[in-house]
């Protein structure tokens, strides 16, 4: 039996096995505050594009109202420490819990909608809660929550001199939604969401639910979204309607996972990977050419990535991995054609074995 060697495919994926083995020790090698500050960006919203692909990516609803529920899990724990003065815990699991009932309250409404109609739907989701946040001063209205000055440590989970432990609280996010989202990918409600994603009429007639199903996708969507919110809040020390209900926050989420890949497990990794130190670096350096140079970069990146390859970063080396494996296997005949017994090289001549003039009623000399 023949041993099969390693793929393209295969070392691939440790390569990416073993940069997610090498991330703990991050810190440890970047001393640097500012690229610390880059690495914990990459973690968060590479988690803000998972839980963005589990409705848009895997489930195929194209969602651009997700930061509402980021916001919902911000001012979560944002209320815990600034209007209650408790530590931030519970506010993190009461507003990810209320993101979650809200996007299913408000869910059965707008999956009647397909399409661009859905699409337009959640932008004026964004929009409304936008508007309530700005003039409620229950929440603190449009001047928002600024935090105190607290204890530092775990509990509160606020740390003003150093930016490690905020590293390994976004390293701990980031396990936690990746591998509830490879648990989903790999179980019964996986193989419905992307049944729905190819053809809601057809998982229909084989039984799936799909309107039970979108809603709990976009409730397990929302959960997700608003534990980041809730981590970029104390990472913040700040919140207000503008930093995180915005549109332009809502586009972030879906433009990481478009570039990566959508509805892929890494994409959302891969693309927090590229746009984030671009973004960063690029408000860093290039800055004093005006607001929204990092944008342009943005957009460009996008416009390019997509035009070669509406899959995202993942198709690209989804087709390097095609071209690879099809490069082996046109070798692999060749070289079958090449030592076939009784081959004489000519084109178009397979030199069948005993094939002489002898054997084509011919005598020993050669003559009829």
């Amino acid at each position: 039996m023949k041993k099969k060697g390693f793929e393209t495919k295969d070392l691939i994926w440790f390569g990416l096995i073993i940069i997610l083995m090498l991330l703990p020790v991050v810190p440890k090698v970047f001393s640097s505050s500012f690229t610390q500050h880059v690495f914990i960006l990459i973690l968060l919203f590479a988690c803000m594009s998972q839980a963005w692909n589990v409705i848009g990516g895997y489930c195929g609803q194209v969602s651009f109202g997700h930061a509402v529920f980021f916001g919902i899990g911000a001012y979560g724990a944002g209320m815990a420490v600034v209007t209650y003065h408790i530590s931030p815990w519970p506010g993190v699991l009461a507003g990810a819990v209320l993101a979650a009932l809200v996007a299913m309250v408000i869910s059965w409404p707008v999956f009647k909608l397909s399409g661009h109609y859905f699409a337009i739907a959640t932008f004026a989701l964004v929009e409304i809660f936008n508007r309530l946040f700005m003039v409620w001063y229950w929440v603190g209205g449009a001047l928002g929550l600024d935090y105190p000055f607290v204890e530092e440590g775990i509990v509160n989970f606020i740390w003003f001199d150093s930016k490690i432990p905020y590293y390994y609280g976004a390293l701990a996010l980031f396990v936690f939604i990746f591998g509830a989202v490879r648990w989903m990918e790999t179980h019964r409600i996986g193989y419905y969401l992307k049944a729905v994603r190819e053809g809601q009429e057809t998982a229909e007639s084989l039984g799936v639910n799909s309107t039970l199903v979108k809603i709990l996708a976009m409730g397990a969507s929302a959960f997700l979204a608003a534990l980041c919110g809730a981590f970029f809040v104390q990472y913040n020390y700040r919140v207000d309607p503008p930093m995180v209900m915005s549109l332009d926050m809502s586009m972030k989420f879906v433009l990481i996972t478009i570039l990566g890949g959508s509805g892929t497990f890494f994409g959302p990794l891969l693309g927090a990977a590229v746009l984030i130190p671009l973004q960063e670096y690029s408000r860093a350096y290039l800055g004093g050419l005006g607001s929204g140079v990092d944008l342009i970069v943005f957009g460009f990146l996008i416009v390019i990535v997509v035009i070669r390859q509406p899959r995202g970063i993942m198709g690209i080396l989804s087709d390097m991995i095609k071209k690879q494996k099809n490069r082996k296997i046109r070798d692999s005949r060749i070289g079958d054609t090449q030592g076939r017994p009784g081959d004489t090289g000519r084109p178009g001549d397979p030199g069948k074995p005993g094939d002489s003039a002898a054997g084509k009623g011919g005598n020993q000399d050669g003559t009829a």
